[in-house]
């Protein structure tokens, strides 16, 4: 009897699962209100690594959604960040770190998004991938620490998050940062953009002038080849970490800006 009635309060929960209806991007009834920010991370990490940042966008009154990229492809994490935009009642400010500025530069097409902020990221040209866009510049001490596994994903060592990617945050917080970080499916570095969407939207980009992942050089020569307002900051290569109110205020740049 018990295992009969088990198996019916199952049934039920499976019906009324089955009969619920998923609303679809209503659209936004104000033309002025806010616009929402989508934040997308990089490589080595995941969606807390803006958990610094979120909070300082949303005392401002700001809806902040961010990705959980599956990294797995280039063209898997731009339709995770796609699904996020699509999701927003109305504008987007897309924000993308490191990896996630590849991302960015090819979801950013999506007709909801009206600017772009990159954090210490790649902003690769149409038809390029991430790997070709660093091209000609040094290697980054941290990419030479990399550890792939058996079915090439790549992580980082904690020595390397603490040494390279997370320098100027604290120990404690390094070891948080590994243990969370998402680790990267090598093949997509060589995944190539459809489209740049920095070639039609307005940009801002904050170099991380002590970057050991991406080559501060590099970081600035992408800045001014998409024309971004451009802030500088002495912080390593996740500065939404270690000086999370500076990132804040460019990305409010960018809110403030947008039309």
């Amino acid at each position: 009897m018990t295992t009969i009635k088990t198996s019916l309060r199952l049934l039920a929960i499976a019906t009324a699962f089955a009969t619920i209806t998923p609303q679809v991007g209503a659209a936004t009834t104000d033309a002025n209100a806010k616009p929402s920010v989508v934040i997308v991370h990089g490589a080595f990490a995941d969606g807390s690594d803006w958990a610094k940042v979120i909070p300082l966008l949303q005392a401002k009154g700001i809806k902040v959604t961010a990705v959980q990229n599956p990294l797995t492809s280039l063209a898997d994490d731009v339709a995770a960040t796609r699904r996020a935009i699509a999701a927003q009642p109305g504008k987007v400010v897309l924000v993308g770190h490191s990896w996630g500025g590849t991302v960015i530069t090819d979801a950013g097409q999506h007709d909801k998004v009206r600017s772009l902020v990159y954090v210490a990221a790649f902003a690769p040209d149409a038809g390029k991938s991430t790997a070709e866009t660093g091209e000609g510049y040094p290697a980054a001490p941290g990419t030479k620490r990399f550890v792939a596994d058996g079915e090439g994903f790549l992580s980082l060592p904690e020595a390397a998050m603490r040494e390279d990617f997370a320098q100027d945050v604290t120990p404690a917080q390094a070891a948080i940062m590994t243990a969370t970080q998402g680790p990267i499916q090598a093949n997509a570095f060589a995944d190539k953009v459809t489209a740049a969407a920095w070639t039609s939207k307005p940009s801002w980009f904050i170099v991380s002038a002590r970057d050991r992942m991406i080559d501060p050089g590099l970081q600035h020569a992408m800045a001014k080849k998409i024309g971004a307002k451009t802030t500088e900051l002495a912080a390593s290569h996740v500065p939404q970490q270690s000086r999370p109110a500076e990132v804040a205020k460019v990305i409010l740049d960018a809110v403030a800006a947008t039309k």
